[in-house]
């Protein structure tokens, strides 16, 4: 017997894949929302809840969290509790968009596995990579006997159409699609887009305000210390991001400031172009990234934002609206 364990990643909806639905609607299946530590907490729970209401079993984990899979494995066992009494073999397949964390699910599952029964192949490991692709093929891992339950891993299901555009630009976003095929440049303005049309650089502004006392604080002391410690406590500024923090820190402040700055009307399509034009020059200088003559392209700075977001840097986000939101 054949189970399924849907994954989604902070795209709940443009994830799905419509195709696939008549035959997981015969499945008893569990849908899996990965990366919940890179979501925000509130949204995630109303996603729960629009799930439950969808009579879906659903549940947000950590693929890299003994705790949270524990608790997944918690709700497959009850889901198969009857057929766990009747059937002598019983096959779970993992399966969602490309590098959604299925193989990394599959191994903390295999790896708490084999701290509760003696399963074989304990070194087994699925392959896994931060670029989509990395499993060609299926693969199975024992994790239980009596019966015999196998857990399978899958390469990533993409829909042979992808609907519309901006399904297109998350499932990109997210890592689902090599960013060569859309563009980091282009994937990089769609979030920017999605930043200043939720408003989400404004939550930053106390770091503005937050610079500037910094800055007072250090330069106070100007007239009582000597020249060694004036150079240990130099004024901060734009490209002195040392540490990854430091980073972040200064890229939500720039962001921000362009945004207070900005006189332009972003619910017109072309100023909300210009304000991420001006956003990705001025993320230049925070990622310290040399211009060169006669290049207005933004590929360098555009891969170092989007590192910083799907590590979740920037923040928790999720980026499909609820139904009943959009």
């Amino acid at each position: 017997m054949r189970d399924t364990l849907w994954m989604g990643r902070g795209i709940p909806l443009s994830s799905a894949n419509e195709d696939l639905q008549p035959v997981l609607a015969a499945k008893r299946r569990i849908l899996a929302l990965n990366k919940k530590d890179l979501a925000n907490p509130n949204i995630m729970n109303r996603w729960l809840n629009h799930f439950e209401s969808c009579k879906q079993d659903c549940i947000s984990i950590n693929a890299h969290s003994s705790s949270s899979v524990n608790q997944l494995l918690g709700l497959a066992e009850l889901k198969l509790k009857e057929a766990i009494s009747k059937e002598p073999t019983l096959l779970i397949m993992v399966v969602g968009v490309p590098n959604v964390g299925k193989s990394a699910l599959i191994n903390s599952i295999h790896r708490i596995a084999t701290s509760r029964f003696p399963v074989p192949d304990k070194n087994k490991r699925a392959m896994v990579g931060p670029l989509p692709g990395v499993t060609q093929d299926i693969a199975g891992y024992k994790i239980a006997s009596q019966p015999s339950i196998y857990v399978l891993d899958t390469p990533g299901v993409l829909v042979p159409s992808i609907p519309d555009m901006e399904t297109g630009l998350k499932l990109a976003l997210t890592g689902a699609v090599k960013d060569s095929v859309v563009g980091e440049e282009r994937i990089a303005k769609y979030l920017l887009s999605l930043l200043n049309i939720r408003k989400t650089p404004l939550h930053w502004e106390r770091l503005v305000h937050r610079r500037g006392e910094v800055h007072e604080e250090t330069c106070s002391h100007n007239e009582n210390d000597s020249r060694d410690s004036l150079r240990r406590r130099r004024c901060l500024n734009n490209s002195d991001a040392l540490y990854v923090q430091d980073l972040v820190t200064e890229v939500q402040r720039t962001l921000c400031r362009t945004c207070l700055d900005y006189t332009g009307n972003t619910e017109e399509e072309s100023e909300l172009e210009s304000l991420i034009d001006m956003q990705l020059t001025a993320l230049r200088k925070v990622f310290r990234i040399p211009h060169k003559p006669f290049d207005e392209t933004h590929g360098p700075t555009s891969k170092k934002l989007l590192t910083l977001f799907r590590s979740g840097k920037l923040g928790p986000f999720i980026l499909d609206d609820l139904p009943d939101e959009q």
